[in-house]
């Protein structure tokens, strides 16, 4: 069962529905929503693997959202679902950034398809190392440098760093961080996700893990 993360922006209920039946069916975590303010909110406060998001929506709308969705994150993989079919649509999509496009009405089966096709690619792309000024991180041996200089880190310790990191500039819910680090089985007290960030920024001596009191925690200059 996969625990990658989908957003889906949708103002159909029925579509959003199906959407959401699937990819659960699939093994994949699900956060939905209505319009694009909505989604850009839940895109904010929860790590996400893949955005699913309507173009036509009320409030914003998936151009809107798309665009403000790359400000915080460059990487993050999006398909759009769009009743619009004319080429100048889709090429200003891909001037956003997004990743590819679905035509409505279209087969759950190919949508499914190209899911799994984007988060592979994206699993296969993901840097095997991570840089950000004078920290970088050696994903492959688990290994933490500041100013070139090792840093022993405890195996969650490395875990919170490096999910930060790839979320950089994006808010994470402290329930977020707990259920990818420690699984969503995990049921003891929630302040040993503080006592980490705590040995964290003592070991690490950055000024870029930021606390959002009540929230969670950003990676950002």
């Amino acid at each position: 069962m996969s625990n990658k993360r989908i957003l889906v922006v949708e103002d159909d209920k029925d579509i959003q529905e199906l959407v959401e039946e699937i990819l659960k069916a699939e093994g994949y975590v699900v956060f939905t929503a209505a319009n694009g303010l909505e989604g850009y909110e839940l895109f904010k406060t929860n790590q996400v693997d893949l955005i699913i998001l309507d173009v036509m929506m009320p409030k914003m709308d998936g151009y809107q959202m798309a665009k403000l969705v790359r400000q915080r994150d460059e990487k993050v993989p999006i398909i759009m679902l769009t009743a619009l079919e004319g080429e100048y649509d889709e090429i200003k999509g891909f001037e956003i950034g997004v990743d590819d496009y679905i035509t409505k009405p279209f087969s759950f089966n190919i949508l499914i398809k190209r899911v799994k096709a984007i988060i592979r690619r994206n699993e296969k792309e993901e840097a095997k190392s991570l840089e950000f000024k004078e920290i970088s991180l050696d994903v492959a041996s688990f290994k933490a440098q500041v100013n070139d200089k090792e840093i022993e880190l405890t195996y969650k310790e490395f875990e919170i760093i490096h999910l930060l990191m790839k979320n950089k500039n994006k808010v994470i819910s402290r329930q977020s961080i707990l259920d990818e680090i420690w699984g969503k089985e995990y049921k003891g007290d929630t302040r040993v996700l503080d006592s980490h960030i705590k040995n964290l920024r003592k070991k690490l001596n950055i000024p870029y893990i930021k606390t959002l009191k009540g929230i969670g925690y950003k990676f950002e200059a």
